[in-house]
């Protein structure tokens, strides 16, 4: 069973352009296997259609892995994590050299997250199970990390403003969104500027938006907006 899941994975995301290793599938597959028991316990996500599920929980991740690929990342913090994805899966793309933070409000979630974790080996990963806002409490937390993710429902200022204080400078926010709104988000003030918005899922009608984080001194761009 387990072979014939990485087997349909491997060719579903060929299909995308997006070529999985032997090991990379494997990963995926124990996960989404775990994440399938769990489900019938506790409800994570939406399995309902075996296709769907893969291509928005397994392969949106792994094609937005490739827009940041050999960015020199090697601490990542995902926000929201609920199910696993797209944390688990990006991380995994991304490779052993970026460890990954979870954070989850939820305490079954984050129970998932770290038998998750277990199983797949990921030794430095972590999962915090509080409201993001809590974190800003600890030193450690802030401008830590290199990549952020959040599926954003809404692409609202006040939490990306919130957000970008767990960014490096020159750090790179990662907004997995659907098909509502412009390109461009509209709510995006700095130190926060828009790169790219990129395709993820034809089927799906989803999308990465790139946002960066501009060092000290560096000026507001021309294009990003100010409270000023």
């Amino acid at each position: 069973m387990a072979r014939d899941f990485r087997t349909r994975l491997i060719r579903r995301a060929a299909k995308f352009g997006v070529p999985l290793g032997e090991e990379l599938a494997g990963g995926l597959a124990t996960y989404y296997e775990l994440l399938e028991r769990w489900n019938r316990k506790i409800n994570l996500t939406s399995l309902d259609n075996p296709d769907e599920a893969i291509d928005r929980l397994l392969l949106e991740p792994l094609v937005a892995a490739r827009a940041v690929a050999g960015s020199g990342a090697r601490e990542l913090m995902d926000v929201g994590s609920g199910g696993g994805s797209p944390a688990l899966p990006l991380a995994l793309a991304l490779g052993p050299d970026v460890r990954l933070t979870m954070v989850e409000v939820k305490a079954r979630k984050s129970a998932f997250l770290r038998e998750a974790v277990r199983h797949l080996g990921l030794l430095d990963a972590a999962v915090e199970n509080s409201r993001y806002e809590e974190l800003l409490a600890k030193p450690d937390m802030l401008e830590r990390f290199d990549l952020l993710s959040v599926r954003a429902v809404r692409v609202e200022a006040r939490i990306l403003m919130t957000l970008q204080a767990f960014l490096k400078p020159n750090g790179q926010m990662l907004l997995f969104r659907g098909a509502a709104g412009p390109n461009v988000p509209g709510n995006v003030f700095h130190p926060l500027e828009w790169e790219v918005t990129v395709p993820l899922v034809e089927s799906l009608q989803s999308r990465l938006s790139l946002l960066r984080k501009r060092g000290a001194g560096s000026g507001v761009p021309r294009g990003t907006m100010s409270t000023g």
